[in-house]
């Protein structure tokens, strides 16, 4: 478990783009499962009211983050900006100084473990 690296994006959405947003979840949820077998958790969640979105993303270590993070700029970051406004990136675990670089315009916070374990 040191290696790897996880964190929750909480965003809320732009007014009037939840058909996109399907789109586009669809699709990098595909993309993500068929291509980056470093990625172990990508889950996305909504709430009731569907005003926010959070994502959940666990990665085995910095490098398989860093390979998700260059696809996420190369295809789908303007999009996803489009559709959701991030509001909180919060990350766990033991990003390298490279994903922290990578992170760095979205305000990130780092949390630091200070015990538990993962089954």
């Amino acid at each position: 478990m040191p290696a790897e690296v996880f964190w929750i994006l909480e965003a809320s959405f732009q007014p009037g783009r939840e058909k996109e947003f399907r789109i586009l979840v669809d699709e990098m949820v595909a993309a993500t499962r068929a291509n980056e077998p470093g990625t172990l958790n990508y889950e996305w969640s909504t709430s009731p009211d569907g005003s926010e979105c959070h994502i959940f993303e666990r990665y085995m270590d910095s490098a398989a983050a860093m390979i998700h993070l260059a696809t996420f700029g190369q295809k789908y970051a303007s999009r996803f900006l489009e559709v959701l406004k991030p509001v909180r990136f919060v990350v766990y675990g033991s990003p390298n100084q490279d994903v922290k670089n990578a992170l760095a315009a979205f305000n990130t916070v780092y949390m630091q473990p200070v015990g538990g374990f993962s089954r």
